[in-house]
């Protein structure tokens, strides 16, 4: 039987291949499981929707809980948010059997019409956005279904923070009177951009603050990964020295996608009973951004000019606090109030991200392919 690469770089395969997140995953499971709410906060890339999974995967959750995950980065109002609800419910529970998804068909009545079935006669949903006519409505028989079913429900939504942005007015208002008021549903709100979900949780004028636990997600430690990784490494008559290991740690700081990323090329390009050293790092990061470079390529073309020089300069800087500073605007012939308007364009488009208040860019591959093309 053919070997997996173990650095798995998108969803969640099992136990085996998640690294660490023990005390996060006691928490997690702790909190939803004794009927606390979390938000749960963190750049992205970091682990929020894997640690969400593992949680999910637990025996103590599995067996005794439905649970939904739900992303709502792409949503731009009330309907698509909606869309995504019903949809990754009747997903959810496509696997537990006719009996129970059709409790939740029925309850949904205002869109009974539009759900078609397969040859096995499994539900599918194949709405348009369109089909949604009375978004208020739908999610009005969403919540009776989690009110109603045999089980209690844990649903995570995803990059939560995008609520805010949503032109319908009371939102936040609207989800945090049905979430107070059920008594079969726990929820956890993952969000990466941390000062959104920071206004949203713990502004007291907001309609979710002190309504929730905070889980402040941080990069796994050194020694941890070290460990996860070598053994991976072992266990397929592969070695791989700290070293080349630590650089890789520190070159993303921590972050979990990018270092399964590299960590998945190392891998591959290692033999058996070789061990992979420091050196292999660079050649695996070129074989990376070549692969990426189209997309990089498209991605720089289709900016506009000044956010095209802000974003290079941002690069060039790693990390800069004082974005309008005469040192930067000097350095780079740039003005503050072209600054300004580029970085509204780059924070919307999440070419650029801020954590407590120092801006960088948000894709670190991207980094650093800028940096070896300007």
């Amino acid at each position: 039987m053919a070997k997996i690469n173990p650095f798995i770089m998108n969803g969640y395969r099992s136990e085996e291949y998640f690294c660490d997140r023990i005390e996060e995953t006691a928490f997690l499971t702790r909190q939803i499981t004794n009927g606390n709410n979390v938000a749960l906060i963190s750049p992205r890339r970091l682990g929020k929707t894997g640690l969400i999974e593992h949680c999910f995967h637990q025996k103590k959750i599995k067996n005794d809980y439905y649970t939904f995950l739900i992303d709502i980065y792409a949503t731009k109002n009330l309907q698509e948010f909606v869309f995504e609800f019903g949809k990754s419910i009747l997903n959810g529970l496509k696997s537990q059997g006719k009996r129970i998804w059709e409790i939740f068909l029925n309850t949904l009545s205002s869109l009974r019409t539009g759900i078609t079935f397969d040859e096995m006669g499994h539900p599918s949903w194949n709405l348009e956005m369109g089909d949604i006519k009375n978004p208020s409505v739908t999610l009005d028989e969403i919540f009776k279904y989690l009110e109603k079913a045999n089980k209690p429900c844990l649903v995570a939504i995803d990059e939560f923070q995008v609520i805010a942005k949503y032109p319908e007015k009371n939102i936040e208002a609207t989800l945090r009177t049905y979430i107070q008021h059920s008594t079969n549903a726990y929820f956890i709100y993952a969000g990466s951009q941390r000062h959104m979900m920071g206004e949203i949780f713990t502004s007291p004028s907001r309609p979710f603050y002190q309504s929730t636990t905070i889980l402040d997600l941080q990069p796994i430690k050194l020694e941890e990964y070290t460990a996860f990784i070598k053994r991976h490494f072992h266990e397929n008559n592969k070695d791989i020295s700290e070293d080349t290991i630590s650089q890789a740690y520190r070159l993303f700081e921590g972050t979990t996608w990018y270092i399964q990323f590299l960590m998945n090329f190392l891998y591959a390009d290692t033999s058996e009973q070789e061990t992979c050293t420091a050196d292999k790092i660079s050649i695996s990061l070129n074989a990376i951004l070549s692969q990426m470079s189209f997309t990089y390529s498209s991605l720089l073309f289709q900016l506009p000019p000044k956010q095209k020089e802000v974003l290079i300069a941002i690069c060039k800087e790693g990390k800069i606090k004082e974005i309008t500073s005469s040192k930067f605007l000097h350095t780079y012939k740039l003005t503050a109030s072209s600054v300004q308007g580029a970085l509204k364009g780059l924070l919307e488009k999440d070419f650029v991200t801020v954590e407590l208040g120092t801006y960088r860019l948000y894709d670190r591959f991207f980094e650093l392919w800028l940096k070896q093309n300007f």
